[in-house]
Formats: C-alpha cells, structure tokens, sequence
C-alpha cells in the first residue's frame, strides 16, 4: 500500500520510522517532511489547501491511505475535501472529519461535549467577546485562585493561561478577549484549577471499537523543575509508574469508552487517533483536553514500545475491523529528550551546524526543527531541533540510557532539560504538576 504522510515534525519522523517497518506498507511518502523522514520515504511538497493538486499527487502516486500528523489541517478539513472528491473514492484518512476534530478546534465544543456525556472534567463557564464584567465576576466563584483560562480556539500552543493571582487572571481574560489571539480567542473558558499529576493517554478508532495505545507522561516547561515558559513540550516518559492498571483502567471505562460512545451518539464519524490529556487526581482521571492527533514529543516515546504493526491497526480503521486486531507492547520504559534552540519558546536562531547523531549508540534520534544548507550539512530550523529515546528496565535506567545519548550530540545553543524522568525514579514522589496545553 502506498501512504501519503502529512506534517514535518518529530511526531512526523517517529510515525514514518513506524510505518516503514511495515511489511504491509509499498511506498511512503511525506508532506512536506524533514531530513529524517527522508530516510524512511520520500519527501514530497505539496500544497495542502489546492485540492486539485491533492487530488492529482493522490492519482499519480496510487495512494490508498492518507496519514495526518498535526491537527491544522483536520479542523481545516481535509479528511473532508477528500471524502468528498469522487475521484479519491476508496482513499481512507487516518484522521477525523472536521466535525469530530472540533474536539481539539474548539475548547467550548469538547467541555460541551464531555458534559453531556458525564466524562469526568473540571467545571467550568464559556464567555464570549462583551462578557469580560461576566467572566471577571466568575472568578469570584473559584475563590483564590489558581485559574485556568483558555482561548476556545487553535492558538499553536499558547492559550492557555494558569494565573496564580486575580490580578494576572484578569489580565489574561481582558487580552484573550480583547483579541490577543485573533478568532481563537473571541470566546474564553475559565475553567476549575484542578491539583494532580498530568497523564497523555492515546487511542485509535474506526468509530465503532478502539484500541488502547501505550501511555505517558509529558513536560512542558522549558526549565528544570517545571519553571519558565510553557513549549510544545521538552520531554516524555512511558510508561508513567504512576499511571498503574487500576487507573489506566478507569482512564478505559470513563473517559476513552464513554467518549467513542458520545462521538457515536452524537452522530459524529470519527477515525484515526484521540490524545486525552488527563489529570490524575488522587487516583482519578479528569479530563484537561482533547486533541485529534498524537502528542509530540510523546509520540517519540510511545511508539518505539508500540510492538504491533500501526499499518495493521490502520487496515483495521480502513476496514471497519479495528477490534479484530492487537495491541502489543514493550514492557520497557522509553525516555524521550528533546534538545531545543537557544531562545525557545521566544525568539531563536537557526542554521547551527548539528554533530554526533552518528554516535548515538541504543537510542532513537527523532527530527524535528531540522534542515540541510548548501553544503549538505544538517543544521537547525526550528525551536525544538530532535528528540532522543532511550530505553530501560525501569524509568531509572531509560533516563540514564538517553541521557547518555543526549551529551553526544550537540550544536551551538542547544537547550535541554536536565530532569526528565527525574521526578519518576522509584526514590522520589512524583510531583503535582498543574494543566497545562
């Protein structure tokens, strides 16, 4: 089977190294990629919003099965474009329809959502642009504080805000609505500060069944100790020792069941993959949000455990037979690194120069903001640069082994955090960190 895989980043590398161990997999191909991916397919630019050129690259090159990596294009609408267009008639999209992926494009749509279903989630209220007397007097209700405020729409990663203080909460209320966001923000959703640990749990679903994907945990401060600024995140664990049966269990029975249950009921058609970013709460899960895609970098680190075939459980989607297939996983703990630019998640340079990946000995290195110049030397385009993966016996020993791959490489300005996992090793608790996006 030939695959059209869409996005460039280290999500993007780790599912094309996925994929291409696939015996059931002809040709890949990314859109628009990066100098990893072009070790496992063939790099390919194509614009994504020129349905005639879609069209036409989907002919030519036969595929059958079309992969999307971020969640842009799917609250875009491109599952859509492409259901539609009968030429593409027996294409199948690993990703849902715009519809379903307003579960990530609209904050107001999924706590609407995961209230009608009784999917356990923090209170809240929605308050649109003129409301800011309204919302400024609903802050009253949460007491003290902290606040969670967020921007109902896409905001690349940036709109959330957790404010300790009623003063810092009403500053972000009145620039969320005063437009800091553009439409992402014209309506707010203040919602319950909720005190736990944070938790990435993943699925994948034709619909009908799904199937559980290995879990993790994500770091998204910048700085060690989970200080300064949020970034796409800096780090990811999995397994999560904290996240034991029992609980997985009931991140099953009420959140990920009740929530295809809700897509089904809703009459929303739904497939491809669902990240429920959840907060353990004393031993129960609540739900932060939802997004459409895998997470990054936790896709780094759940995907090297994924033992079965991801063609395979994709087949499954395309045929309506998910529950037919299996799920197996590497026991193993993975600990993924991301090494960053200097100046990430604020301004950065680009075009460092980039040494020792070919020293990394029993670790993966996942590209992400990378680029060849002119004299074919890999070099750095972007905030977060690569990630490493390592695995180990325990959390212990994975952080040890990637860490040890991480000091190999190297190139100007490099930024990484010092203690990921850290706070997972057996001699220490695990720290109560608060929501984040």
């Amino acid at each position: 089977m030939n695959v059209l895989l869409i996005g460039s980043g280290g999500r993007e590398h780790a599912l094309a190294w996925k994929l291409s161990k696939s015996t059931l997999l002809d040709e890949l191909y990314v859109t628009p990629g990066n100098p990893g991916t072009v070790r496992h397919g063939r790099n390919v630019q194509l614009d994504l919003g020129d349905q005639k050129a879609v069209r036409n690259f989907i002919l030519e090159k036969k595929i059958r099965m079309v992969v999307v990596g971020p969640e842009a294009p799917l609250v875009d609408g491109l599952h859509d474009r492409i259901a539609a267009d009968p030429k593409l008639a027996g294409v199948t999209v690993i990703g849902p329809k715009a519809e379903g992926a307003r579960l990530e494009g609209s904050k107001e749509f999924a706590k609407e959502f995961m209230l009608r279903h009784n999917i356990p989630t923090a209170a809240f209220r929605v308050f649109g642009k003129g409301q800011l007397k309204e919302a400024v007097a609903y802050l009253d209700l949460l007491g003290n504080g902290p606040y969670v405020i967020k921007a109902d729409g896409l905001a690349q990663g940036k709109g959330v805000v957790i404010a300790q203080g009623r003063k810092e909460a009403e500053q972000a209320l009145k620039e969320m609505l005063g437009g800091r966001f553009g439409a992402a923000s014209e309506r707010v959703v203040i919602e319950q500060f909720l005190k736990g640990i944070e938790l990435s749990a993943f699925l994948v679903t034709d619909g009908n069944s799904f199937k559980m994907l290995p879990a993790a945990k994500d770091y998204k401060r910048i700085g060690d100790g989970d200080t300064g600024p949020n970034t796409g995140g800096m780090g990811a664990v999995s397994p999560a020792p904290f996240a034991d049966r029992d609980f997985m269990q009931k991140v099953h029975d009420r959140v990920a069941a009740p929530t295809i249950r809700g897509l089904k009921a809703d009459g929303i058609p739904y497939q491809g993959f669902l990240f429920m970013g959840l907060m353990n709460v004393n031993g129960e899960p609540y739900v932060i949000e939802y997004n459409v895609r895998l997470g990054d970098p936790e896709t780094q680190a759940i995907l090297p455990r994924l033992q079965s075939d991801l063609m395979d459980l994709f087949e499954g989607i395309a045929s309506g037979t998910l529950s037919e297939r299996h799920v197996d996983t590497d026991d193993r703990t993975c600990v993924t690194v991301v090494m960053a630019s200097e100046g990430y998640p604020g301004e950065y340079g680009t075009g460092k120069p980039i040494e020792g990946i070919e020293a990394v000995l029993n670790a993966y290195v996942f590209q992400a903001g990378t680029a060849e110049n002119d004299q074919g030397e890999l070099v750095t385009n972007g905030g977060r640069v690569l990630a490493v993966s390592g695995f180990g016996k325990d959390v212990e020993q994975a952080v040890a082994n990637t860490y040890r791959n991480v000091v190999m490489i190297d190139f100007e300005g490099r930024t990484v955090r010092t203690d990921i996992g850290k706070d997972l090793v057996k001699s220490q608790a695990p720290k109560n960190v608060t929501t984040s996006a």
